[in-house]
């Protein structure tokens, strides 16, 4: 944690039970009358009802690699949803007889009756496909322009990759929602750069969201330690794995071993030691008094505490554990449109939270 930080526990809110029994959930939609739509990691999306009761799965979702950290990832709401019913989702994509695979980002539409999924496109797959279980990073923000961004994990086996640009290994990429690529991306038109690319060098990004500014704000997962909080810049290079605060699981240096150098960007914030920070979402709401409003919440994995973040100019000045209590590995955060926060919790009997104001 950043030297002057001060980390304590919050004024904790009601923890209310909306929906039990889920399978290692990943993301959290909110879609009409009080539904949610939950993806559930081994390659399932459900309905939950209003009142909680959870639905079968949903026909007509593709195949997953549901191993490691693989699977059904993050799922999304377009913002226009109640006029087309479309649902944008990422997923670990397996590659038939090579046990490579890769994150895949896909839209549909949700059949009125709400059982299938109807004009299932793939709108990007991440390049190249790898064997690996890990990192597939996996996060969606539809930007204020409809933009849609995909945060992209360097698959821990390719690391270096993650400074090269003719990959999306440890990438942020960004893509038309009928994905091509936008125009102003900044390596459109370079040779040897990949148009989609937004950002580069991140490891393993698992948090991501629009700041009420419309800025892009992201998560990122370092390695033993060096966990992050990144403003992701067009063409702006993070780092991954040249400069880190991290060092390799069970000890030691990554590479010179150096925390900064020119022309790679500094984080807003780093946790030392790891939080495994997923799921990440601002507070615009009213809902819980004015100290918490403009407050960012991020799950953390690891130690099982959902973390309210105090900011003032731009930089952290406090930390706030929420549910420390009940030590299950929170996987999202999102505030629902009734102005709430809504959170998962990444089990295999995986709950959907919401928090009521004390």
């Amino acid at each position: 944690m950043l030297a002057g930080v001060c980390l304590a526990s919050g004024a904790a809110p009601k923890a209310e039970v909306v929906a039990s029994g889920l399978d290692h959930p990943w993301g959290v939609a909110f879609l009409a009358e009080g539904r949610f739509l939950v993806s559930e990691r081994p390659g399932r999306l459900r309905i939950i009802e209003s009142g909680g009761k959870v639905g079968p799965p949903i026909a007509g979702v593709p195949t997953v690699a549901a191993w490691g950290q693989g699977g059904l990832l993050d799922v999304v709401a377009d913002s226009g949803f109640a006029r087309n019913r479309t649902v944008y989702f990422c997923f670990s994509e397996p590659e038939a007889g090579s046990g490579a695979n890769s994150t895949a980002l896909a839209s549909a539409r949700l059949s009125v009756d709400q059982s299938r999924l109807e004009d299932l496109k793939i709108l990007f797959s991440q390049k190249p496909k790898v064997v690996s279980r890990a990192h597939f990073g996996c996060r969606i923000v539809e930007a204020k322009d409809g933009t849609l961004f995909l945060t992209l994990g360097d698959r821990f086996s390719r690391k270096d990759d993650a400074q090269r640009l003719d990959n999306h290994l440890g990438k942020i990429v960004r893509i038309e929602k009928d994905g091509t690529v936008p125009k102003d991306n900044p390596f459109v038109g370079k040779p040897g750069a990949l148009p989609e690319i937004w950002s580069y060098g991140h490891r393993n990004g698992q948090g991501a969201t629009l700041a009420p500014d419309g800025r892009f704000w992201m998560t990122e997962h370092g390695p033993q330690g060096g966990d992050e909080i990144n403003i992701p810049l067009a063409g702006h290079n993070y780092g991954w794995p040249v400069i880190t605060y991290g060092e390799n699981y069970g000890g030691g240096k990554i590479g010179d071993g150096i925390t900064e150098k020119e022309g790679m960007e500094q984080p807003l914030h780093y946790w030392v030691p790891s939080i495994a920070p997923s799921g990440m979402a601002f507070l615009t709401s009213d809902r819980y008094g004015a100290a918490w409003k403009g407050n960012l919440f991020v799950g953390s994995l690891k130690f099982g505490y959902l973390d309210r973040i105090e900011l003032k100019d731009g930089k952290v000045v406090a930390e706030n554990k929420l549910l420390a209590e009940g030590k299950a590995r929170i996987r999202d955060v999102r505030q629902g449109p009734d102005g709430l926060l809504y959170v998962l919790t990444d089990e295999s009997n995986g709950q959907l939270i919401r928090l009521l104001p004390d």
